[in-house]
């Protein structure tokens, strides 16, 4: 007695759905978890063939299978789990994975049916291809925009009559870029490359939680390729002059609380960016996007060149005559020697091991700061930390004016 209650009880609690039938099809017994996945109540379905559960062609073809087997002992339905379609009260269909068991006794034969619905790794899997044809086309068009701009770069060399020390110079820049541009792209294709893997595997099993966690990776993966072919294009813009200052007048104050709001949320562990303003003025007049791009490579600077558990400064200051922009951190510092070479492109310190990045984003921001007639400057000790500073004048003469 005791074992049947413990029976009935792990029947009842089963995560997958438990169906019996008779010998002529029709359902004897579901468990609350085959009516959850169904979207049926017992007395609905007690009593009628299991077809009613069964998309076409097999619904029609299912009194055929049982019968056969019966006949000819032939296990079309019988034994270990395979792939079928379900179909649910309200007309939709959904894929699980079927056992089914044979059990005879002396009143007769009964057939007991598990389920494991299938449909939430169908969605992992959808989810995962639609990912990976979305990179695809992401790289294979950043990928034109950088052959372009290998092209260019080779003409310049081409039609140049520069001296001998500036082809190296050249030279050596286009070394940096293939050396940096392999390094990079191949260490987040490689982390996707296993996440994928690892996700097929997870699968297997079912472990939701290890396919979020690897589907998160290839996401922070993605990011960062997306990072590195931005920084490209925003070089190639500023090579071909095409980036204009629109100046306009908006709140500072608003503007660097959803700054530090957004970057807030790609901080490593108890990383905490603090902001403040000095200044009883909040109104400045310079590019809006041009600038957002400055602080947040900077800010993203310090949160990568800086350990968990640190305090990252943001302020901003409206002066008589200039507006002042500045990024503090506690990281790793900059090494003396290499102060002087910070903002060429494709440099970076010594010190940065296998801290990603590209070696563009001081050039890009010194670059656009200088559009915006600004001035960059920076204080740094090795070890202890480093302090951008950003600084405008106050510049009437692009004040839009209302009519």
């Amino acid at each position: 007695m005791e074992s049947a209650k413990l029976l009935q009880a792990i029947i009842e609690t089963a995560i997958d759905g438990i169906i019996t039938i008779d010998d002529r099809g029709r359902i004897e017994s579901l468990n609350p978890s085959a009516l959850k996945i169904f979207g049926y109540k017992a007395e609905e379905l007690i009593g009628k063939n299991i077809s009613v559960l069964m998309p076409e062609p097999d619904r029609s073809r299912h009194d055929g299978y049982l019968l056969n087997y019966q006949n000819t002992g032939e296990k079309k339905i019988i034994g270990k789990g395979r792939e079928v379609k379900g179909l649910r009260k309200d007309g939709t269909q959904f894929p699980f994975r079927l056992a089914v068991s044979e059990v005879q006794f002396q009143e007769g034969t009964i057939y007991t049916g598990f389920i494991h619905d299938l449909s939430k790794e169908k969605e992992a899997e959808e989810f995962l291809k639609n990912y990976t044809m979305e990179l695809e086309e992401l790289v294979e068009d950043r990928t034109k925009s950088l052959k372009k701009m290998l092209y260019e770069l080779e003409e310049a060399k081409d039609e140049a009559n520069v001296s001998l020390e500036k082809e190296k110079e050249l030279n050596r820049m286009k070394s940096r870029f293939v050396s940096m541009a392999s390094h990079e792209f191949r260490t987040p294709l490689s982390s996707m490359q296993l996440s994928v893997i690892l996700i097929e595997k997870y699968l297997q099993v079912s472990d939701s939680l290890q396919i979020v966690k690897h589907l998160h990776k290839i996401k922070t993966a993605i990011g960062s390729l997306n990072g590195i072919l931005n920084d490209f294009l925003s070089l190639e813009k500023l090579e071909a002059g095409i980036v204009h200052p629109n100046h306009c007048l908006f709140d500072v104050i608003k503007f660097s609380e959803e700054l530090t709001e957004e970057m807030q949320l790609i901080t490593k562990e108890d990383q905490i960016i603090i902001y403040q303003h000095t200044g009883s003025e909040s109104e400045i007049n310079l590019d809006q996007n041009l600038l957002k791009n400055c602080l947040m490579n900077l800010i993203s600077n310090a949160i990568k060149y800086s350990g968990e558990h640190t305090l990252i400064e943001f302020s901003t200051e409206i002066k008589k005559n200039q507006y002042v922009f500045s990024v503090k951190d506690n990281g790793i510092g900059i090494p003396e020697e290499d102060h002087s070479a910070l903002f060429q492109p494709f440099f970076r310190a010594h010190n940065t091991g296998n801290i990603p990045g590209t070696g563009l984003g001081l050039n890009i921001v010194q670059r656009y700061v200088s559009l915006m007639d600004g001035k960059i400057q920076f204080e740094s000790t090795f070890g202890k930390g480093t302090e951008f500073t950003l600084s405008f004048p106050k510049n009437y003469n692009n004040i839009p004016i209302e009519l």
